[in-house]
């Protein structure tokens, strides 16, 4: 019993002083994308395409997600690419494509294509590393065409490497149609 009265406090004292307020957040904390916009431009008026994941409750098995494809790519072109990620669960929706852009030695976008399109990324991180938010779409031949997206988190792992260490953020797969140009 005695031990009991004893161990006791010296428990309570360990487990609360494990336990401050001020700790801070983890580092690998995981973003709510709810929105992964892809706008493609060639310059050329009418050619644009934009590519559009929307996901209302931003939960894998709650309201399904909405993919669409407004436009088609014309082989032959190149385009340049923007990603934006929004989380829509707040008002005002919150831009994660920022929070991407500072955190850009943690993230990387993978862009896995079928062979009429390849993906080359004119961004990099602070270590020379790509970043994926602004891309060049290339695309050779007329056809159907899938591109996934997939945002990986690689905190203190990142290589450059697809698809490298770390957590998924969100991934998504477009259908694209590619008509002759």
């Amino acid at each position: 019993m005695k031990i009991s009265r004893t161990f006791f406090p010296i428990l309570v004292a360990a487990f609360s002083a494990g336990c401050d307020k001020d700790d801070p957040k983890p580092v690998n904390e995981e973003e709510l994308i709810t929105t992964l916009t892809v706008i493609l431009e060639t310059g050329e008026p009418e050619e644009g395409v934009v590519l559009r994941f929307f996901d209302e409750d931003g939960a894998s098995g709650g309201i399904a997600p909405i993919v669409t494809v407004d436009g088609a790519l014309k082989a032959g072109r190149e385009y340049a690419a923007v990603i934006e990620l929004l989380n829509e669960t707040t008002d005002p929706a919150e831009d994660i494509t920022a929070e991407i852009a500072e955190e850009a030695d943690d993230h990387l976008f993978c862009f896995s294509t079928s062979e009429h399109i390849t993906v080359s990324y004119d961004d990099e991180d602070s270590e020379g590393r790509p970043i994926g938010l602004v891309t060049t779409w290339s695309v050779s031949n007329a056809g159907d065409a899938t591109v996934t997206i997939r945002l990986r988190h690689q905190h203190g792992t990142k290589t450059g490497e697809c698809p490298g260490g770390g957590d998924t953020d969100i991934e998504v797969t477009f259908d694209l149609v590619i008509e002759e140009g």
